[in-house]
């Protein structure tokens, strides 16, 4: 098929978003240490262009509104200026001892303050 994998282009999703909670001043270790995890619950990507094997891609992961209970991460996948893929995904924050949903934890909250 010459281009990537449909599926693949999720994971350029997760890394999107592995440095957008990086660059927020946390890992997403660090996430879990502090007892949460986010779980996807939703995903979606439009393919615009395919990316071919040995593409230079750049990925943005961007939060445009504070989370509440869930947390919606949009992405933009570019080979140089060109957009190639556009999509987003959902995850619900989650308790990590008790399994159960719960609201944005607030020390993610304090991330975020100035941010957007």
């Amino acid at each position: 098929m010459r281009g990537v994998y449909n599926g693949r282009y999720f994971e350029y999703f997760e890394v999107g978003r592995a440095d957008l909670i990086r660059s927020l001043g946390m890992t997403y270790r660090q996430f879990e240490e502090a007892g949460f995890l986010l779980p996807l619950v939703e995903a979606y990507a439009k393919y615009l262009r395919q990316v071919q094997y040995d593409d230079v891609i750049e990925v943005t992961a961007i939060l445009k509104e504070k989370p509440k209970a869930r947390l919606r991460i949009d992405y933009e996948i570019f080979r140089g200026s060109e957009r190639m893929t556009e999509g987003f995904t959902v995850h619900s924050f989650v308790d990590i001892r008790t399994g159960r949903p719960v609201r944005a934890p607030e020390m993610f909250l304090e991330l975020l303050n100035g941010k957007l």
